[in-house]
């Protein structure tokens, strides 16, 4: 098969190489996330710099980067902004991540809790005492106030 200058790449190694399917790169491709690839014999053939666009792609969505936001990145990068683009994505993100891992430190809590729970039921068990239990502090808050911090480790111990 005759390799077209430097688009010689296959979608299914492009893929490989980036550790994708290949449906994932159509995908991008249809987002808009990836641009278009060249077409020898009606297969796309892809250049080396589709690998690293895969990469970018992928490594911002495991930050939780957004295909809308990723193609703003990858569009600061076509206009030599991709730095300032990275700074305002990352400033805004920053607050959910860390909402995320207080949200998750409280279940956490709720859950080591859980684990050393000697309560006879579900009806008695302090660990129950808020509508949402993922907030320890205010289930805590309502426990201290109701029993007193030594009677409520007696009761679910």
């Amino acid at each position: 098969m005759e390799r077209m200058g430097t688009a010689t790449l296959t979608i299914g190694e492009v893929a490989a190489a980036v550790g994708v399917n290949a449906s994932a790169v159509r995908y991008y491709e249809r987002r808009g996330v990836m641009p278009l690839p060249e077409r020898a014999s009606g297969q796309r053939r892809y250049g080396p710099d589709a690998i690293a666009r895969l990469r970018t792609i992928r490594v911002a969505q495991q930050v939780g980067l957004s295909l809308a936001e990723i193609t703003q990145l990858l569009a600061g990068a076509r206009d030599g902004k991709s730095v300032e683009v990275l700074r305002q994505l990352a400033e805004r993100k920053l607050p959910d991540v860390e909402a995320l891992i207080k949200r998750a430190q409280a279940m956490k809590e709720w859950l080591e809790l859980a684990a050393d729970c000697r309560c006879a039921s579900l009806d008695v068990c302090d660990l129950f005492a808020t509508d949402d239990p993922s907030n320890l502090a205010a289930a805590e808050t309502v426990r201290v106030e109701r029993e007193g911090i030594a009677r409520r480790r007696q009761r679910c111990r």
